[in-house]
């Protein structure tokens, strides 16, 4: 069980679509946002979890990824990765407060978080793709589809998160959250056309079509879950056929 005075730092503007189009707005909400939160925590003596990202690591090429891996990011133009920058300068606050003013920080990185009621109104790419099969549409993948990607169920992440926060041997620590099953994008349209049972066909389309300028994509981000599986022994317990299942059931409710 969650310790009574826990706080979950959770909100961030987020989404490639709303980085692009606010940038200004998007950085100074994850960053002043974040700082407040963090303030406050060590102000009141709560013990913190803070939502960080798997964009972090930006389009380092070592995969799979651990928590001690570099950052590798794009040139300041290339403006999706405002958002990498910024859950960094968060990660960097929460740091610096633990180490000067004790404060009872974990961070957790998320690799593509995936669970019922998600919607793709933020360019998620697992419910954006079940929408369109449920309803026998065209599924539109952007760039070529061998982009790859691991997924986690929610269920899933709301467990290593909880236990990490009862857990004191985390404090000060970053952690990957992450599922299982590395798959390619266009494996991942095909699987959801096969379990949906559908008649959607598959369409593929430019990022330049796809996004405003700004974007850059990264060919694969896979997580290293290493660390907290040794530290709490978590482990994901969803497949992604699992995870497409419940989606599913959801949106057709």
């Amino acid at each position: 069980m969650a310790p009574a005075d826990l706080v979950l730092h959770m909100a961030a503007a987020l989404g490639v679509n709303t980085i692009l189009e606010n940038p200004i707005e998007s950085v100074s909400t994850n960053f002043t946002g974040s700082e407040v939160v963090l303030t406050a925590a060590t102000k009141l003596n709560k013990r913190i979890i803070i939502a960080s990202t798997s964009e972090i690591y930006g389009k380092n090429p070592k995969q799979p990824l651990s928590e001690t891996d570099d950052r590798v990011v794009g040139t300041p133009q290339k403006i999706r990765w405002t958002y990498s920058d910024a859950k960094a300068l968060e990660e960097a606050i929460a740091h610096a407060l633990f180490l000067t003013k004790q404060l009872k920080v974990t961070t957790v990185r998320l690799f593509n978080t995936v669970g019922p009621r998600q919607t793709g109104r933020y360019g998620m790419v697992v419910p954006r793709f079940i929408q369109s099969a449920i309803k026998n549409e065209q599924i539109t993948i952007y760039g070529d589809g061998t982009q790859s990607r691991v997924f986690c169920h929610v269920q899933d992440a709301v467990k290593a998160i909880l236990t990490l926060a009862a857990t004191d041997s985390a404090i000060g620590e970053v952690y990957n959250i992450g599922g299982i099953g590395e798959t390619t994008i266009k494996q991942l349209a095909e699987k959801i056309i096969e379990r949906t049972k559908s008649t959607s066909t598959i369409t593929f389309t430019s990022y330049e079509d796809a996004y405003p300028a700004g974007y850059e994509d990264m060919q694969r981000r896979v997580p290293d879950t290493t660390k907290i599986k040794n530290s709490i022994g978590w482990s994901p317990a969803n497949t992604l056929d699992n995870i497409i299942d419940d989606v599913a059931v959801e949106m057709k409710k």
